[in-house]
């Protein structure tokens, strides 16, 4: 068996003396994992860090085997951001969330365009709220999609504040008021197109509504947890929201 395709750095771990076991998200075969021969050499430092953009071959017997991969790099995405350590810390957290997220060699062709454009949105000044935006988006594709259009209670358009953590769907001011302390902060941004540039504290409620959806219904139902990168990520921006 083999095949060639494009593929992200999601992690790495180490196997034996100077091999590791990569895992990438590929546009043809989904998340895969692969043996990648000698990975953890002084040859072979930068070339497996998180998000680098890889061409790679994978070979193995058959196909249920974990298989080797032949790596070349291609576009070099963390060296490219180690003098700012905000964007990389949110480079490491995509690609920890992306690995504990997503099905294993499943062919997802939409969210690896996705994921390539967040990654490549890292160098524009809207990057918080593009990713903010594809947590958002990655629930949906995981079947998990928020209705933010519309208060769930009287059908307005206008003046929603919060989301129902029971049914994911907006709630506008006054209908939510009573029960304010129950429900999750929804910023403007999110659903206004007219709003301003969101500013941190904005981005620190984004990320709290998406990391209850994610920790309740992508990653509790199979006993994961956010990954630790992600926490580390969230608890820059709480510094900047300060």
């Amino acid at each position: 068996m083999e095949w060639n395709d494009t593929g992200i750095v999601l992690a790495t771990r180490k196997h034996g003396e100077s091999s590791i076991i990569l895992t990438v998200l590929t546009e043809h075969y989904g998340r895969h994992l692969g043996l990648v021969r000698g990975g953890a050499g002084q040859r072979a430092r930068g070339l497996y860090e998180a998000g680098n953009l890889l061409s790679i071959r994978w070979r193995a017997r058959i196909s249920d085997h974990l298989g080797n991969f032949t790596c070349e790099l291609v576009k070099p995405r963390a060296a490219l951001l180690l003098d700012d350590p905000m964007k990389l810390s949110a480079l490491s957290a995509a690609c920890a969330l992306a690995d504990v997220t997503l099905p294993e060699r499943v062919a997802e062709p939409k969210l690896f365009q996705d994921f390539t454009d967040l990654l490549d949105s890292l160098n524009a000044d809207d990057w918080p709220k593009i990713f903010v935006s594809w947590e958002l988006n990655l629930l949906r594709e995981l079947g998990f999609g928020l209705d933010l259009s519309a208060c769930a209670a009287t059908g307005q358009i206008d003046d929603l504040v919060y989301v129902s953590p029971k049914s994911g769907r907006s709630v506008s001011k006054d209908a939510g008021l009573p029960y304010a302390k129950n429900l999750l902060p929804l910023p403007a941004f999110l659903h206004d197109q007219n709003h301003q540039q969101p500013d941190w504290s904005d981005i620190l409620d984004g990320f709290k509504l998406t990391s209850y959806f994610l920790e309740h219904h992508v990653l509790a139902p199979h006993q994961r947890k956010l990954p630790n990168a992600r926490s580390r990520f969230i608890e820059r921006i709480q510094s900047q929201a300060q």
